[in-house]
């Protein structure tokens, strides 16, 4: 990677104009998990448990579907760069339709599969029992999930990201409210505890898919928006970008299920500290991933003008950028990481856990950021296949036996087991930087 890290200014206004709203929305929901996990954490251990464990376990099984949003990005922003202004809601519709289909059978499926599948990896009744109504009012949302991540897609590949975090503001408001209501009973409502949270997350991703067909039909008809079903080569292609980016979701999002486990063999407190400060690491990593959508749709739109060298060097200017952004944003997990646990983190033996890992992943956040960028850039140019075997090898062949022989088996702690992370993110990093200096994602045709 050139070692300059100043990026031209008519450069950097673009990357920021397209990234901040997507910054600014990824940031919002991030702060809302963090919210939930404050509201719940009142609630002792085993709830904040149940909660992380809940929601990794609906990200884990939706993450398949969720990849569409890629493939939607990749085509439509491909599709501007092309000036084919009319046909860039094609891949949309085409993503709202695969959505539906995958994933209202896959969510009847799960709800009635989720009570034998939770004890599998929380042993803990209490965490158990929390967990499955939980997950389940979670799962009633999949659809929307699926039908909001292409209208994200959307949104960014064709330079109105403003929409996209319009949207999550409304949502998040929404689920603040709702989480008020249920979780603790107040006005009347049933106090559903953590299964409260669950119903409210539903119901505000419900809300925004609303909201996103309202700004579909206003903004994006030009683009054939809802003008008919894709073809059959539309269809093909999104499925032979998005089904690579799904399983590349689904293994990252395995892999924390596979992480909040390994913590679990440790103890119940070790999930707390573990679920705390995975929210905390997304709340600082998040602006390098809104860097990287952006990144993705400028690549995009670079390639549909044949103009490789100009993709190229997207992805560094943005990595730069990234690298800045997240390396300041993490400095108060390194300087005061008690402040930001005590907020969420009531048992002074719980708190004192995650210290150590929340201090030492904020040192490394920055180089995380750069390969996040590159990874999202390379998804942009359609080179999702060789993403998802990359990122996939190193996190199961590598990062989780490591995790787990230094943690349950050697008995080292929690502080070593997210050292194992530390190591992972880097090894991307440089994984994805090599392969960015390549050629290959030059030529993929989407």
């Amino acid at each position: 990677m050139p070692l300059r890290l100043n990026v031209p200014a008519a450069r950097r206004r673009r990357i920021l104009v397209l990234a901040l709203p997507i910054i600014g929305g990824m940031v919002s929901q991030n702060v809302l998990n963090l919210v939930d996990t404050a509201m719940v954490g009142v609630l002792g251990d085993s709830a904040i448990a149940a909660v992380g464990m809940g929601g990794i376990m609906n990200f884990v099984t939706s993450a398949l579907i969720l990849g569409l949003g890629a493939g939607v990005q990749a085509m439509a922003s491909r599709r501007v760069g092309e000036g084919r202004h009319a046909e860039t809601a094609v891949p949309l519709n085409g993503g709202l339709v695969l959505g539906i289909a995958a994933a209202i059978p896959w969510a009847i499926l799960l709800w009635f599969a989720v009570p034998s599948i939770f004890p599998l990896v929380v042993d803990d009744p209490a965490v158990v029992g929390q967990g499955v109504p939980y997950v389940r009012a979670r799962f009633v949302a999949m659809a929307a999930m699926a039908m909001n991540y292409s209208f994200r897609g959307y949104w960014n590949a064709t330079d109105r990201s403003a929409l996209y975090m319009r949207t999550l503001v409304l949502m998040h408001a929404a689920n603040i409210v709702l989480n008020w209501l249920l979780i603790y009973g107040n006005l009347g409502f049933p106090r559903l505890g953590a299964t409260g949270a669950g119903v409210a997350s539903a119901a505000a991703t419900w809300l925004g898919t609303l909201y996103y067909f309202l700004l579909g039909i206003r903004h994006a008809r030009a683009g054939g928006f809802l003008r008919g079903l894709p073809d059959a080569t539309t269809l093909r292609t999104m499925v032979r970008v998005s089904l690579p980016a799904g399983l590349q979701q689904l293994s990252m999002a395995a892999g924390y299920m596979a992480f909040y486990a390994i913590a679990a063999m440790l103890g119940t407190a070790e999930v707390a500290a573990t679920t705390v400060t995975v929210n905390l690491l997304l709340v600082a990593r998040l602006p390098g991933m809104g860097l990287g959508f952006a990144s993705s749709s400028l690549v995009g739109q670079a390639l549909g003008r044949k103009d490789v060298s100009d993709a190229r060097r997207w992805g560094w200017d943005v990595s730069k950028i990234g690298f800045l952004v997240v390396g300041a944003i993490a400095i108060p997990g390194v300087v005061v990481p008690e402040l930001l646990l005590i907020v969420f983190l009531h048992d002074p033996d719980t708190l004192a856990l995650a210290v150590g890992p929340l201090r030492l992943i904020s040192v490394f956040m920055a180089f995380d950021a750069v390969g996040s960028v590159l990874m999202l850039s390379l998804m942009g140019a359609g080179d999702t296949r060789r993403v998802m075997l990359l990122s996939t090898g190193i996190q199961w062949l590598l990062y989780l036996p490591l995790a787990y022989l230094v943690g349950p088996v050697l008995g080292l702690g929690l502080t070593a087991v997210w050292l194992t992370n530390i190591g992972y993110r880097l090894a991307l990093c440089l994984v994805f930087a090599v392969v960015w200096r390549g050629a290959s994602w030059t030529t993929i045709r989407v």
